[in-house]
C-alpha cells in the first residue's frame, strides 16, 4: 500500500467516496515541519501493514479549504474515516497513538475491506464492536459469543433454546438492519432487541419488558437476508442487547454462525478541538 498525496480539494472528497467501505487514513501535515517529516517514513510503513486501509496525506498549504473545513489546527495532524464520517483523530507527531487508534478501528474482514452491505448509504459496524466489553448470557464454553464476533466459529446456547447478547459499540451508532446465518433448524426465531441497557439484562426482565424491537425470523431470513431494523428507534446505539427465545424447530440449542450489524457511526465530537476564548479553566463568564 503506496501513501497517495491529495492535489486539491475536490480530490479529498472523490478520495472519502471512493474508499467509503474501508478505514480511510489522513495526514494532515506541511513541508516545513519537521515532525511531519520525522514521522513520514514511520507512516508509510503503517499504509503497509494495514493494507484493508486507505492512507492518503493532505498539505495544509496545498489544501487549505479541505484543512479548515476539517479542524486541522496543529501539524501533523491524523483523522480517520468512515463512510467519510470523522470516527478518530490524534494531534501530533506520536505515530504510536495514530497505529493504536488505527488497531482500534481497524478489522480485517469484509466489514473493513469495503465488501458491500447491500444496502446503500450503510456499512458494516461489526469492526465498532468493543469486544471486551460484549458479554453473553447461556452460551456454549465451546462456542461461546468471542468466537461470533472474533469470526472465529459459531455461537450455540448451552442448556436450552434460549440466548442474550450484550454488545457494546466504541461510539454511538445508528442501527439500520442486520443479517444473520444460522441452520434453518436450530437458528433462531423469536428475537428481542433492547437498547442502551447499563447492564446486561436478565432472562426475566428479557421476556417481561417491553423491546425497541421483537423479530419473527423466518427459515429463509437465516442464509444472510438483510432483515431491516425501526431506524428512527436506533439512532443513538451504545449498547445493543438481543435476546434469542427459541429457535426455528424447538432443537435443544440455539446455532448462530454469523452476525452482521448494518448501519452508520455516529460523528465524533472531539472536545479537545475546543479552545478556551477567555478566563481560566473554572471561571465563571
Amino acid at each position: 500500500m503506496v501513501v497517495k498525496e491529495i492535489e486539491n480539494d475536490s480530490q479529498f472528497h472523490e478520495q472519502l467516496s471512493l474508499n467509503c467501505m474501508k478505514l480511510v487514513v489522513v495526514d494532515f501535515s506541511a513541508s516545513w515541519c519537521g515532525p511531519c517529516k520525522r514521522v513520514e517514513p514511520m507512516y508509510e510503513e503503517l499504509s503497509n501493514k494495514y493494507d484493508g486501509a486507505a492512507f492518503f496525506k493532505v498539505d495544509v498549504d496545498r489544501c487549505q479549504k479541505t484543512s479548515t473545513g476539517q479542524g486541522v489546527s496543529a501539524m501533523p495532524t491524523f483523522i480517520m474515516y468512515r463512510n467519510k464520517i470523522k470516527v478518530g483523530r490524534v494531534q501530533g507527531a506520536d505515530i504510536e497513538a495514530v497505529e493504536s487508534k488505527i488497531v482500534q478501528l481497524y478489522e480485517p474482514s469484509s466489514s473493513a475491506t469495503g465488501e458491500d452491505c447491500e444496502v446503500p448509504g450503510q456499512i458494516f459496524l461489526n469492526s465498532f464492536i468493543m469486544k471486551t466489553q460484549c458479554e453473553a448470557l447461556n452460551d456454549s464454553d465451546d462456542h461461546p459469543l468471542s468466537a461470533l464476533i472474533e469470526n472465529k466459529g459459531y455461537m450455540e446456547s448451552d442448556c436450552d433454546q434460549q440466548l442474550i447478547l450484550s454488545l457494546t459499540f466504541k461510539q454511538p451508532v445508528k442501527l439500520h438492519s442486520i443479517r444473520i446465518k444460522a441452520p434453518k433448524d436450530n437458528g433462531p426465531k423469536s428475537m428481542k432487541l433492547f437498547i442502551n441497557y447499563p447492564i446486561t439484562i436478565d432472562f426475566d426482565a428479557a421476556t417481561c419488558n417491553l423491546a425497541t424491537q421483537q423479530l419473527e425470523l423466518q427459515p429463509d431470513e437465516l442464509d444472510g437476508k438483510i432483515v431491516n431494523l425501526k431506524y428512527v428507534k436506533f439512532q443513538n446505539v451504545y449498547n445493543l442487547q438481543i435476546f434469542v427465545e427459541n429457535n426455528q424447530t424447538d432443537e435443544e440449542v440455539t446455532r448462530i454462525d454469523s452476525l452482521d450489524l448494518i448501519g452508520m457511526p455516529t460523528t465524533i465530537t472531539n472536545m479537545g478541538d475546543f479552545k478556551r476564548v477567555s478566563g481560566k479553566a473554572g471561571e465563571a463568564h
